[in-house]
C-alpha cells in the first residue's frame, strides 16, 4: 500500500462551500512580502510589501515595521536608518556600493563618434547579450565613497571588463567589508567574451584600500565562489561549487579559519541555498531543499579541533523556509510559504520548536478562499527508485467525482519542486479551476541527494521522462482521475519536457502547454548566451561527431526529431527578450505544429524575458492558460 500523507489546509469555522476559489484576478491582488532585516535595537522587523497595480501595469511597494514578537505593523517612509548598514565600514568613514560604468567599445558611435546616430553593435566574442540585455560595454563595478560624499565614488575595478555584482541576478550579497574596514571582498568572474560564456568560475577578490592591490582569494577553485560573509570571530566564509561549467553543482559552506579552508557541508548529501552565522559564531544556519520542501538546517563550526562537523535539520513540514532574516533571543526570523500561501514572515523558537506567524499581509484575502488539499505521495519509478510526487487536489474535493489532471513539469532543470508559491505557475489557482495537479520530484531535483540531483545531466530525454510518466500513470489509476482528460504543462526545461513528451506520450495526453521551452537542442546551442550550461547538460557541441554524449543528446533527446509523431493540441508561450531560451525555440515549435495541421496557439510577450513580470501581461498569461485548457481538455 502506498504511503500517502494528506494535509488539509481548510480554515476553521468557515464553510468551504461558501468561500471563493482562487482566481488569477485574486492572485494578482496579493501582497508580496520581503523582509529587509531586524532593526538596530533588535526590537522591530523591517519589511516591504509589493502589490500589483494591474490598472497601472506596475508594482507598488510600501515599507513597514512590526515588533519582533509580532504585533500591529506600522508604515514607514524612511526605513534605512532603522537598519544596521553593513555596507558602511567599521570606522564609519566609507560606504560600499556599486554602479554601472562604461568600460568597452561596443557601439558604432564608440568607434566612430561622428556617427552619433548609429545604433550598430560590434562584437569580437560571445557574451554579447545576457538574460534580457544586450552588452553595450557597460559593467557593474564595486567601489566605495566617503559617507558624507557618496557621489565621490572610487571604482576599485577601474577599466576592467568584468562585473561585480554578477549579472543578471547578483546584488549586494556579492560584496562585503572586512571586519576592520580596511579591505573589500567581492565576487567576480574575471573573464570576458567567449571565455565568460563558457565558464562558471567566479572567484572572491580582496581589495586593500591602503595599497590599492587586489588579490584573488580562491584561485584554485574552478567553479562558483559566492556570497562572501564574515563570522562574528572574523573568519571569511562563502558558498562554493567545485566544477567549472556546472551551475547546479553541490553548493557547500566554506570557512577560512587560520589559513585553512574548512568545508562544513562536505559530508552532507545536499546542496545549500543560503547561510547565516549564529550570533556567537559557533553555528551556521542555512536553508536547503529536502524531500520536496525547503527547510532550515544548522551545522556546528568546530574550528581546527577534532570535534566532528554535524549537520542537523531544524524544521520539517509542508512549507518552504525561503530565507533567514535574523535572530531575536531564541527565535530565528524567516520568510515562509506553502502551495496555498504566499510568503509571510514567521519566527521559529529554536528551543520550543514552535512556529509563530508574524506578518499577516494576505490573511484577509485567504480567509475568503477555499484551500486546496496537498498530498505527499511516493511512486516507484521504472528503475525501482522511490520518487516523491506532490498531488494538489481542488477545493471541496470529492473522491466520488472525476477530475482532469495536469502533469506539471518543473524547469531548471535542477531546481527544487518544493512548497513554493508562484505568481505564474500557481498550483492553488490551477486546482481551484477544477484540475488535479501532479508535480513529481523527478530526476534532477535537489533535496533527494546529490546522485538524484545530478542524474539529469546529459540525460534530458532519458530516465527523467520515465519519471514523469510513472507519476501521471500512478495518479491516473485513482478512480477520481479522468484518464481521458490529462494535460502536460511546464516552462524552460519543463517546456522542453512538454515538447519531448508531445512526440513520446503514446496517447496519454489530450493537451500541452509550453512556456519558453527548449525545442531544438542544436539551435539552442547556437543561440543561448550561457554556453557553459549547454556544454554541461548536452555533453558538448553538436559538431563533435566523436562525442558520444553530445551526439546522443542531439539525436535521441532532441524534440525536433519526434515532431512527426505530434498529434495533440499545443499552446506555446514565448518571451521575445528571453536570451536564455531565445525566441526561435518557440517559433520553431509553433511553425512545426501549424504546418502539421495541429491545433496550436503562439503567445508572444515582446517586453518579457524568461519570466512574465508585468501585471497585465501576467493576467493575459493566466487567462489564456485556462482558456486553452477549457478549449482542449
Amino acid at each position: 500500500m502506498k504511503k500517502i500523507i494528506v494535509l488539509t489546509l481548510s480554515l476553521m469555522g468557515l464553510s468551504a462551500a461558501a468561500q471563493q476559489h482562487m482566481t488569477p484576478e485574486l492572485l494578482w491582488k496579493l501582497g508580496r512580502v520581503s523582509a529587509l532585516g531586524i532593526s538596530k535595537d533588535g526590537k522591530q522587523i523591517v519589511y516591504k510589501v509589493s502589490t500589483p497595480n494591474v490598472d497601472e501595469n506596475k508594482m507598488e511597494s510600501k515599507f513597514y515595521v512590526m515588533p519582533v514578537n509580532g504585533g500591529e505593523p506600522k508604515a514607514v517612509e524612511d526605513y534605512k536608518d532603522l537598519l544596521h548598514d553593513k555596507y558602511v565600514s567599521s570606522d564609519g568613514k566609507y560606504v560600499l556600493t556599486h554602479k554601472e560604468v562604461k568600460v568597452e567599445k561596443v557601439m558604432g558611435k564608440d568607434y566612430y563618434p561622428e556617427l552619433e546616430k548609429s545604433t550598430v553593435m560590434i562584437y569580437n566574442g560571445l557574451d554579447y547579450r545576457h538574460w534580457d540585455t544586450w552588452n553595450e560595454g557597460v559593467h557593474n563595478h564595486v567601489g566605495y565613497a566617503p559617507v558624507n560624499d557618496k557621489d565621490n565614488f572610487t571604482d576599485i575595478m577601474k577599466g576592467e571588463p568584468y562585473d561585480s555584482p554578477q549579472k543578471p541576478f547578483g546584488g549586494e550579497e556579492d560584496y562585503t567589508w572586512s571586519p576592520d574596514g580596511k579591505k573589500i571582498i567581492y565576487v567576480a568572474k574575471k573573464q570576458a567574451g567567449t571565455a565568460y560564456a563558457i565558464s562558471t568560475n567566479t572567484d572572491l577578490y580582496e581589495y586593500n584600500l591602503e595599497t590599492k592591490a587586489t588579490v584573488n582569494l580562491t584561485p584554485n577553485n574552478p567553479g562558483y565562489d559566492t556570497q562572501p560573509a564574515f563570522s562574528p570571530q572574523g573568519d571569511l566564509s562563502w558558498l562554493q561549487m567545485k566544477r567549472d561549467g556546472y551551475e547546479a553543482d553541490k553548493n557547500d559552506i566554506i570557512v577560512r579559519h587560520k589559513g585553512v579552508d574548512i568545508n562544513l557541508t562536505a559530508g552532507w548529501d545536499g546542496t545549500v541555498d543560503s547561510f547565516y552565522w549564529s550570533e556567537d559564531g559557533k553555528k551556521v544556519y542555512f536553508t536547503a531543499p529536502v524531500d520536496g520542501t525547503k527547510q532550515l538546517f544548522e551545522v556546528n563550526f568546530p574550528g581546527l579541533t577534532k570535534i566532528m562537523v554535524s549537520v542537523k535539520q531544524l524544521t520539517d513540514g509542508y512549507w518552504d523556509v525561503n530565507s533567514v532574516v535574523g535572530f531575536s533571543k531564541n527565535n530565528v526570523i524567516v520568510e515562509r510559504s506553502d502551495m496555498n500561501h504566499a510568503s509571510e514572515i514567521y519566527s521559529y523558537d529554536l528551543k520550543k520548536k514552535e512556529w509563530k506567524q508574524l506578518s499577516h499581509v494576505n490573511d484577509k484575502a485567504y480567509s475568503n478562499i477555499a484551500m486546496s488539499k496537498t498530498e505527499k505521495r511516493y511512486v516507484t519509478t521504472t528503475d525501482g527508485k522511490k520518487m516523491l510526487v506532490w498531488v494538489i487536489l481542488p477545493p471541496n474535493f470529492d473522491a466520488k467525482k472525476k477530475y482532469p489532471a495536469l502533469l506539471y513539469c518543473q524547469g531548471g532543470p535542477q531546481s527544487a519542486l518544493s512548497q513554493f508559491y508562484s505568481f505564474r505557475w500557481n498550483f492553488q489557482v490551477m486546482a481551484a479551476q477544477g484540475y488535479i495537479v501532479v508535480a513529481p520530484n523527478r530526476r534532477g531535483m535537489p533535496g533527494h541527494g546529490v546522485e538524484w540531483n545530478e542524474a539529469i545531466s546529459k540525460d534530458w530525454g532519458g530516465q527523467v521522462m520515465d519519471d514523469y510518466l510513472s507519476a501521471i500513470d500512478d495518479v491516473a489509476k485513482e478512480p477520481y482521475v479522468d484518464k481521458s482528460r490529462l494535460g502536460a504543462v511546464g516552462a524552460s526545461y519543463g517546456g522542453y519536457s512538454v515538447f519531448y513528451l508531445a512526440g513520446n506520450h503514446n496517447g496519454r495526453f489530450k493537451t500541452f502547454i509550453a512556456h519558453d521551452g527548449v525545442f531544438n537542442l542544436q539551435s539552442m546551442y547556437g543561440t543561448t548566451e550561457e554556453v557553459f550550461f549547454t556544454n554541461w547538460d548536452s555533453g558538448g557541441p553538436y559538431w563533435e561527431k566523436d562525442n558520444a554524449a553530445a551526439q546522443k543528446t542531439y539525436s535521441k533527446f532532441n524534440p525536433i526529431n519526434y515532431v512527426d509523431k505530434w498529434d495533440t493540441p499545443i499552446l506555446i508561450y514565448q518571451g521575445d527578450k528571453d536570451f536564455r531560451v531565445p525566441i526561435g525555440q518557440g517559433q520553431e515549435a509553433f511553425q512545426a505544429a501549424q504546418l502539421r495541421g495541429i491545433k496550436s496557439r503562439f503567445i508572444v510577450f515582446p517586453d518579457e524575458n524568461h519570466w512574465v513580470l508585468k501585471p497585465q501581461n501576467g493576467m493575459v498569461w493566466q487567462r489564456e492558460f485556462f482558456k486553452w485548457l477549457k478549449e482542449t481538455l
